[in-house]
């Protein structure tokens, strides 16, 4: 009698995880990549180092995602490739006195990104435009505020190509 008890007690426990899976939800087309190759992106702004600012942040976005391993391109099964496309600002506050002067901005940041195979160059596996934005205070020297910024912006960017290369959205 316990037995018969115990056993629908055992199956339904077992059967509330039927549907879960150990590991990453990676895109289908990407199941065999596990190693990326992430060459120095281009720049299309006029902003000096926005391109090793974003390659430093992608790069740091997917060691911290964890799906993909960064590794040279002869190891690479997976070149990303990314130009830093634009990068807008928009005021957010203004002085009470002056409308034409900003206290607070936003930037926004536009990454246009493919990821090719590494063997066959010309097969595309993935691409994307991702955005990222950051708001700042605007200090005495807006060209230091505007550079201080960037890098956030850069990083949400590229946290955002991560996101769709590790789990597809």
């Amino acid at each position: 009698m316990r037995l018969a008890l115990l056993l629908p007690a055992i199956a339904l426990a077992l059967s509330s995880c039927a549907g879960y899976q150990l590991g990453g939800a990676k895109p289908a087309v990407l199941k065999d990549v596990h190693n990326i190759s992430v060459p120095m992106f281009h720049n299309d702004t006029l902003h000096p180092r926005a391109e090793a600012l974003a390659t430093s942040a992608a790069a740091d976005a997917i060691v911290q995602d964890g799906t993909y391993r960064i590794t040279s391109l002869d190891k690479a099964d997976a070149v990303l490739e990314g130009t830093v496309h634009t990068v807008d600002y928009m005021a957010i506050r203004t002085t009470r006195l002056d409308t034409l002067r900003p206290e607070e901005l936003q930037n926004t940041v536009t990454i246009n990104w493919k990821l090719k195979d590494a063997k066959d160059p010309t097969k595309m596996l993935a691409s994307g435009i991702s955005t990222g934005t950051s708001r700042f205070f605007v200090d005495s020297n807006l060209q230091t505020s505007r550079t201080n910024a960037l890098p956030d912006a850069l990083q949400r960017a590229t946290e955002e190509m991560v996101s769709t290369l590790a789990n597809g959205f």
